[in-house]
């Protein structure tokens, strides 16, 4: 576990090699814990991503009546849900750190639980917006106290949620996940529709723990899916496959160095989530998908990437869901391709942890590479090389605002390009990431920390 090493920086490395698993699915770890919680009987979940994010939400199970023991293999916990019982009433917030994903999802579930919680974060996650999933629970009757929409925020118990129809503006797995859990114990069909498909790691889990859960495709694009209550919930056997979010930062790293050739196991392939494995295809990158695999109801592979020559790309606004975390890794595969990359459709990107859209374009520009952007675009004019700053010997300080994702995107740019980069607390990628350093140096990277003095 990465622990205030303030700062980092990234030395130029020659070919990465080697094979590596990824850490668990952060989607998939919270979704397991608050099901688990739910569910009657045991859940044991193997593979779980112990990131600071997922033990925040651990941590609410517990205080929500949850038993929750980790096992004796690495990874592993057994959660002992309260089924169909009442749940407790929390005699203190529930912190949620830094995971919006974690705070979101768990306003649903409290909302249908019928208690009352108060929900706060760290000073990142208590400037980001949750009326998105506020706005649809109050609509149906969950009385809601916020600071203008933002933590802190206070659900109070009440009476069991409807269930209705729910339209929303967004694809946001968040909102729908957040709807349907609020759902589960309600009488009736629950219907959520959105302009297209989100991420369906709900759906799916729900399914393999005894829920009725229909999807489909509309005629006119949208999605929607129909949940049948009360939800029975039964504990099941959840294997975490790894985190294709996580992957990517390690796949942009070898695709970018030349001569690398490494290989990531067991990595998750929802077509909810591949996004970035398809446009970094779509540019030259060398990715083969090998021994393609199913486990708990997702579709899992690995992957072997080598050093490619990369072409610029356009991306459109529907190709967002299913990439929308990594983005800072494709504008650093955008810096070495050679031509235009652009990017459409990324308003999200300013509300996630940081303005991701501007710290990925003050992360370029300080390197020397062309960007611009707008509200909701960006635009790379790569050359196929990112050299920095000509006789400029210090490394390029890049602000990253505590996002552990920007941290990670600039350390694998500082891997491949020809001057060095140095990254503000790089301790945020413990949020998703633990054990980024040790992978990413087991392939060949060279970084330096400062408590340890010397690159390696």
């Amino acid at each position: 576990m990465l622990v205030s090493i303030t700062p980092a920086s990234a030395h130029p490395s020659f070919r990465l090699r080697g094979k590596l698993r990824v850490p668990g699915d952060k989607s998939i770890s919270h979704r397991a814990l608050i099901l688990g919680m739910l569910a009657k009987g045991q859940t044991r979940i193997t593979g779980l991503l112990e990131s600071e994010d997922v033990l925040h939400t651990l941590a609410a199970m517990r205080a929500l009546g949850a038993i929750i023991e980790r096992g004796e293999e690495t990874y592993s916990w057994t959660v002992t849900g309260i089924g169909n019982g009442p749940a407790k009433t929390p005699g203190a917030p529930l912190d949620f750190g830094n995971s919006g994903t974690g705070a979101r999802l768990c306003m649903g579930l409290v909302a249908g639980l019928g208690v009352s919680a108060s929900f706060i974060g760290d000073q990142s996650l208590s400037g980001r917006p949750m009326n998105r999933v506020l706005k649809p629970l109050q609509a149906l009757g969950v009385s809601v106290d916020s600071q203008d929409g933002c933590l802190p925020v206070t659900i109070h118990g009440g009476g069991p949620v409807p269930a209705r129809k729910t339209q929303t503006n967004i694809a946001s797995a968040q909102i729908k996940s957040a709807l349907l859990l609020a759902a589960l114990r309600s009488d009736g069909i629950t219907e959520v529709i959105e302009p297209a498909l989100s991420r369906d790691h709900s759906e799916r889990m729900l399914r393999a723990f005894g829920a009725e859960v229909k999807s489909e495709s509309l005629p006119d694009g949208r999605h929607r899916v129909r949940l049948s209550g009360p939800a029975n919930l039964t504990g099941t056997p959840v294997a975490v496959p790894g985190d294709p979010s996580s992957a990517a930062f390690p796949i942009a790293a070898a695709l970018c160095i030349p001569d690398s050739d490494i290989t990531l196991e067991g990595v998750l392939m929802n077509p909810t989530r591949t996004g970035f494995i398809k446009v970094a295809q779509a540019m030259g990158g060398q990715i083969d998908i090998l021994n393609k695999r199913a486990s708990g109801g997702e579709d899992i592979a690995d992957l072997r990437v080598r050093g490619s020559r990369l072409h610029g790309t356009t991306t459109s606004a529907d190709i967002v869901p299913s990439m929308v975390d990594e983005f800072p890794a494709l504008a650093v595969l955008a810096a070495f391709a050679e031509g235009t990359t652009k990017m459409q459709g990324l308003g999200e990107l300013r509300v996630k942890e940081s303005d991701r859209i501007a710290r990925s374009e003050d992360m370029l520009r300080g390197m020397g590479v062309s960007v611009q952007s707008g509200e909701d675009w960006m635009c790379v004019e790569g050359t196929g090389a990112v050299w920095g700053e000509t006789g400029q010997a210090a490394p390029v300080p890049v602000r990253t605002d505590g996002d552990h994702r920007i941290a990670m995107a600039a350390l694998v740019l500082g891997l491949a390009a020809f001057r060095r980069i140095e990254v503000s607390e790089p301790e945020s990628i413990a949020t998703s990431y633990p054990a980024f350093f040790e992978d990413m140096r087991s392939l060949g990277a060279r970084f330096q920390i400062q408590k340890e003095g010397a690159p390696c």
